[in-house]
């Protein structure tokens, strides 16, 4: 890289109640919900199914059921009674899948899709398809934000490790810089965090919550990095698998 070649911005939001402080300037966003919600999109992409309705309310999922749609449902980390599914990574592993549409509502992950997507490019991520991710953003030359889904709005550390990951390898590249002190602080919890993960968050409120449920088994997929490499892209309110996109732009 040349000396004088401008660099491009990469920045952590922690939570989407804070979007528009950072938001300005950024047409390109990473949203992230690790326990579980963009974990499930990535993973669910990944297996076949054709797209992902991110629905923000429980009332506008219902609206779904009604024109047939199998609709996922989920609130502090339950699958709300009367929807077919949640957000286990694992229930979009099912071969009855593929090749559907599924509308999703979740906690705190659609909704700050949601938030989001008047941007031009929305894309997923999640520590499972952290490095097709970070190629693909690499590829793109434009300024990242990274947007934390958090907890009700609120910080949460899963999410802050993953946006340090995104964050430390697009620095590692030489071709992206960060100005935000959000930025610097996910980087440092990353490489704080990244040789045992599970264990970092054994504390953490949501890895409680989710332990109370009896899903640890959901907690250790989603900290499992590079285990797939899908990456949804938001594309007229439905994320479906990015090289669909690309192909329509390239034809």
């Amino acid at each position: 890289m040349s000396s004088n070649q401008k660099l491009n911005r990469v920045e952590v939001c922690f939570s989407p109640c804070d979007f528009h402080q950072y938001e300005k300037g950024f047409d390109l966003i990473v949203v992230i919900d690790v326990l579980r919600a963009t974990s499930a999109i990535c993973t669910a992409i990944e297996h076949g199914v054709s797209g992902i309705i991110p629905v923000a309310t429980l009332d506008e999922a219902r609206e779904y059921q009604k024109k047939g749609y199998i609709v996922a449902a989920e609130r502090n980390g339950a699958v709300v009674e009367g929807f077919d599914i949640g957000n286990s990574p694992y229930t979009y592993m099912k071969p009855e899948l593929k090749g559907q549409t599924i509308a999703l509502t979740t906690t705190n992950g659609t909704k700050a899709i949601r938030i989001a997507e008047q941007k031009k490019t929305v894309v997923i991520g999640s520590l499972n398809n952290l490095q097709s991710l970070c190629d693909w953003l690499i590829d793109q030359k434009r300024d990242v934000l990274i947007l934390a889904s958090g907890w009700k709005d609120k910080f949460n550390l899963e999410d802050t490790i993953c946006g340090g990951a995104i964050t430390d390898i697009l620095l590692e590249s030489g071709q992206f810089t960060s100005e935000e002190d959000s930025s610097v602080a996910a980087k440092f919890i990353y490489r704080s965090a990244k040789e045992n993960m599970f264990a970092y968050l054994k504390a953490s409120s949501h890895r409680r919550r989710l332990r109370a449920l009896d899903l640890n088994a959901d907690v250790s997929y989603c900290l499992t990095p590079n285990n797939i490499s899908a990456i949804p892209i938001l594309k007229d309110g439905i994320l479906v698998p990015l090289e669909t996109v690309a192909e329509k732009l390239e034809a």
